[in-house]
């Protein structure tokens, strides 16, 4: 997990396309510019940052599933709940599973644990649209990094 870059995901543990749904983790560093800012002296992973890593899992659970045909854009966030803070050095399990897809949107539910106990949920709403110009290569690039594209090739 690079915070400062979002890239939130280090690697895709699974991808079962039949139940549509990705496992991925991810282990927050130890230090980041992030923290100095949340909080000093008290270094917490920010919420929107926890949100951002559940719509990257779900973003690759549709990549995964559409063998990256299209691009999925983060459109809306429903039902957030964070339940408790992530300090640095934790490791994450992020979960997605596709909940809809069709006319052109993607609706999943996500979800971070750690040490099997919950952080965060939330629905997330995405809009599928094609690739704009180069950004298909850079995606297979990131999906080849996280072990991702191995699965759907």
């Amino acid at each position: 997990m690079r915070l400062e870059y979002f890239e939130m995901i280090d690697q895709v543990t699974s991808l079962d396309r039949d139940a549509k749904r990705i496992e991925a983790r991810s282990t927050v560093p130890m230090e980041s510019p992030v923290f100095e800012g949340h909080f000093p002296g008290h270094p917490l992973v920010p919420g929107v940052l926890l949100t951002e890593t559940m719509a990257q899992a779900s973003g690759y659970l549709v990549l995964g599933l559409t063998d990256f045909s299209h691009m999925p854009f983060l459109m809306g966030v429903d039902k957030a709940r964070f339940r408790t803070f992530v300090p640095p050095g934790t490791v994450l399990t992020v979960t997605a599973t596709l909940e809809h897809e069709g006319s052109g949107y993607a609706v999943t539910k996500a979800k971070i644990m750690t040490e099997g106990k919950p952080v965060c949920d939330a629905e997330l709403r995405f809009r599928i649209m094609p690739f704009p110009d180069g950004m298909d290569s850079l995606m297979r690039a990131q999906g080849k990094r996280i072990g991702l594209l191995g699965e759907t090739a």
